[in-house]
């Protein structure tokens, strides 16, 4: 079959890739799984959270955009993102200042969240069109001091951070501005811009398990809201009803997703976390990321049987929630 932009199919994933891993090492305490974003290796008596990601869609803030994507997969263990490798392929031809934009974002943003750049790869990519970044990034707990995707529990509620297609609406108003500025106005383009302020989650993740009540967190990247919720829903093998009147969705998301015809909560949201708390600890979770500056709002709760994942639209009628196929960014890049 062709392959869709972005994430392969979880049926490929299953049967082709998961079954040529190697040997079995007892160290691998968590090795790849359906709807989890990182590795844990037992070492000692440290725990070490390891994730890798590329960023193949964004151009203009590339290299900030590695650092942050990468650091909230780590996060959402509920552990500091520490260490970071990468992996630079450029575009045949490119000169050395995309290499000094790049390293100069990539540094910035490490700094910013406390990491360390510790080693990698850059090469001139033969055929290549667009720059592509892969990364691979590192943290570490005590043994047994973290959470997974998987640990969402039936009863317990999904809370989410900020608001739909973060990311999406900063990469689409960032590398597709100029077609853009002619429809939107200057102050709206420049917010959506600015959405890459918000693309991490590590404040967000660690403040919530901190708090405690949490069972799972999953920052909702390809293929966006929907996408993340059937990814944490996956993990833990467990049905969700989600309400779509609690989900919010920024003008600015909004009146660029309109433009290109895709749909926000199909679009790639890094920024914003998807959370499963005990009901006893949502209002707690809740106000401590207020207590951040960071909104957070309950949009549904899992349930036991993971054939029923229902999407209640604003009307109340009820729907299966989708499962995208591929991210909408690729869509709205193509047009």
């Amino acid at each position: 079959m062709k392959l869709p932009h972005g994430k392969i199919p979880i049926g490929i994933l299953q049967d082709t890739v998961f079954k040529n891993l190697g040997v079995n090492r007892a160290e691998v305490v968590l090795g790849p799984a359906t709807g989890v974003d990182g590795a844990v290796l037992d070492i000692g008596d440290k725990s070490v959270i390891v994730s890798m990601d590329p960023i193949t869609g964004a151009v203009e803030r590339i290299g900030f955009e590695a650092v942050n994507v990468n650091a909230n997969d780590v996060a959402t263990f509920g552990v500091q993102p520490m260490f970071i490798f990468s992996c630079i392929m450029l575009p045949e031809g490119a000169d050395s200042q995309i290499i000094e934009v790049i390293s100069t974002q990539m540094g910035e943003a490490a700094k910013e969240l406390g990491i360390a750049i510790v080693g990698g790869h850059c090469e001139s990519t033969p055929n290549l069109v667009n720059p592509i970044v892969v990364c691979c990034i590192m943290g570490l707990a005590n043994k047994g001091e973290y959470i997974t995707s998987a640990g969402a529990k039936v009863g317990d509620k999904l809370i989410l951070t900020k608001s739909a297609g973060i990311e999406g609406t900063a990469i689409l108003a960032t590398d597709r501005e100029m077609q853009l500025s002619k429809v939107l106005d200057f102050e709206l383009l420049k917010s959506a811009k600015g959405f890459y302020k918000q693309v991490s989650v590590v404040k967000d993740a660690l403040t919530a398990y901190k708090t405690g009540g949490v069972h799972a967190m999953h920052d909702s990247t390809e293929g966006g809201i929907f996408n993340g919720i059937h990814e944490i829903a996956d993990a833990a093998n467990l049905g969700v009803q989600v309400f779509e009147r609690e989900i919010v969705v920024k003008p600015e998301t909004d009146k660029i997703c309109r433009f290109f015809d895709v749909d926000p909560l199909q679009l790639i949201s890094s920024g914003a976390l998807l959370i499963a708390a005990s009901p006893e600890s949502v209002s707690k979770v809740i106000e401590a990321l207020e207590q951040q500056g960071i909104f957070a709002a309950v949009i549904g709760e899992f349930t036991s049987d993971p054939k029923e994942r229902i999407f209640k639209v604003k009307s109340g009628a009820l729907q299966a929630l989708p499962r995208p196929i591929s991210d909408q960014l690729w869509t709205a890049l193509s047009r």
